[in-house]
């Protein structure tokens, strides 16, 4: 399974590198069904792009998978993101009731996985995934810094 979250988790940066090129900030993710082995759907951060709070890349990609597999319960997929998702996405995936949660950099500040609110862990959360954390885990926290790094150079 190491292999193989490695491999979609390549897919995740490649898309968080296309966010950061629209200059979004650089979080790509994508849904899988490792039933049949398949991409249910693909995303990148674009709030700014769509003028909409909400569309961080994990639930654009919910958002697409929902429409792809005909229901909004998305029971026994798997969704990557190449950074650990907030409390609005872990939200989401609680209530999609996503089977696992596969991030890459760990989000100290933002993230509510591990860090912050620990959504899953809280007594009223009704759906907790599997959740993997630090999945090439220094790949995604370069490209975030360095994106960060050259947006503070670009406004000194």
């Amino acid at each position: 399974m190491a292999d193989e979250d490695e491999t979609l988790m390549r897919l995740a940066l490649s898309l968080a590198q296309e966010a950061a090129e629209a200059g979004e900030v650089p979080i790509g993710a994508l849904i899988y069904d490792p039933s049949s082995k398949t991409i249910v759907s693909c995303a990148k951060n674009a709030p700014i792009t769509l003028n909409d709070p909400s569309a961080h890349a994990e639930i654009l990609a919910m958002r697409e998978a929902g429409q792809v597999v005909g229901n909004y319960r998305l029971t026994d997929l798997w969704l990557y993101a190449t950074l650990e998702p907030c409390a609005m996405c872990a939200g989401a995936l609680s209530h999609a009731r996503i089977g696992r949660v596969i991030y890459g950099a760990a989000d100290p500040k933002g993230g509510a996985v591990d860090h912050g609110p620990k959504f899953f862990a809280q007594p009223t959360c009704h759906w907790r995934p599997e959740v993997t954390s630090g999945v090439l885990e220094a790949e995604s926290g370069t490209m975030l810094k360095d994106f960060f790094r050259q947006r503070r150079k670009s406004k000194g």
